[in-house]
């Protein structure tokens, strides 16, 4: 039990001098917590390619978990030998789960306006973020204070998907409320401050880097959490202001939407699809749209292209020509 133990302890050392985020540390060691229980808690190093294989197989088969999910699961065992354990497998025989071809759930600019109706306060400012700067619902709860640049209209966004930095365009119309938000959280921070708190966790790199960081005013997040939490990842009780999680937009969003009475399936990731859509309508070009998405591929951009009711081609149906 003790070297299990030690072993995930190894994993999330490693994970975090690569400078992983948090949320892909935990995923990471529960696949491979399941990994070694699917073996009846055989080491990783007393195993190999077929263990692996056989594994991958279960899920794919008989637990007929999604493609990403089998994905996933591969990316952390495969970290495990490559990074941790130093013994890489090599080529791996896999039954892949069958990754479905489906379209994006996008809203009308019609059904935008209802579920916006339906929401207020800071969890309005949030959705319309994820609408009007097509921000992943992560990356708009991890914004911070000096990512929003009001001088020149744009959202710098940090450690995106796939670690990289990109900007995105900051919405003219909500720029009022988000200075409002702003001083809000300038307020809670004072307070916070005042009774010896106000910090606000940092990638662990930057904390080495910038020792008093964690209080400064640019370094909080534009929304912030209600209440104080400790570190998951420090070795000390010192309580730090998080942001917003992520459950509470998806429930109010899930809410709103019901309440607006709009049929489609709509989460927080809705908004982002709606916003590359209607910029694709609107005739913005579709590598200016990759960009502000942050997509490596333009390929991944493309499918937006598919559920345009007008798009490129300008093909209409037969019964609305006649």
């Amino acid at each position: 039990m003790t070297a299990k133990l030690k072993l995930l302890d190894q994993v999330r050392q490693v994970l975090r001098l690569k400078h992983y985020s948090y949320e892909t540390e935990k995923t990471y060691v529960q696949w491979i917590k399941r990994f070694i229980l699917f073996h009846q808690k055989r080491h990783p190093e007393e195993m190999g390619k077929e263990e692996v294989e056989a594994f991958l197989v279960h899920l794919a088969v008989e637990q007929h978990v999604a493609a990403s999910t089998q994905n996933q699961a591969l990316s952390a065992i495969l970290f495990l030998y490559n990074e941790v354990l130093e013994a890489p497998l090599g080529w791996l025989e896999i039954t892949w789960a069958k990754k479905p071809e489906r379209l994006p759930v996008v809203l009308t600019r019609e059904e935008v306006k209802a579920v916006f109706a339906q929401l207020s306060g800071e969890i309005l400012l949030i959705v319309q973020l994820l609408y009007g700067a097509g921000l992943r619902l992560n990356e708009c709860l991890g914004l911070r204070v000096q990512d929003i640049d009001f001088g020149q209209n744009l959202i710098v966004v940090r450690d995106g998907k796939g670690q990289k930095d990109r900007t995105t365009v900051l919405p003219e119309r909500i720029v009022p409320a988000l200075r409002h938000q702003l001083e809000t959280v300038r307020k809670q921070h004072h307070a916070d401050l005042q009774k010896g708190h106000g910090r606000a966790p940092l990638p662990d790199a930057l904390e080495r880097k910038y020792v008093n960081a964690e209080r400064e005013w640019v370094w909080q997040f534009v929304f912030p959490s209600k209440t104080l939490s400790q570190n998951p990842r420090a070795n000390h009780d010192t309580l730090y202001r998080f942001h917003l999680h992520d459950s509470t937009v998806q429930r109010a969003v899930r809410s709103a939407a019901k309440k607006a009475g709009v049929s489609k399936r709509v989460s927080p990731h809705v908004f982002r699809h709606s916003f590359a859509t209607h910029l694709l309508e609107s005739g913005s070009d579709i590598r200016t749209i990759q960009e502000l998405l942050g997509h490596k591929d333009v390929r991944t951009t493309m499918i937006y292209t598919h559920v345009v009711n007008k798009g490129p081609l300008g093909v209409r149906s037969p019964l609305d020509q006649g």
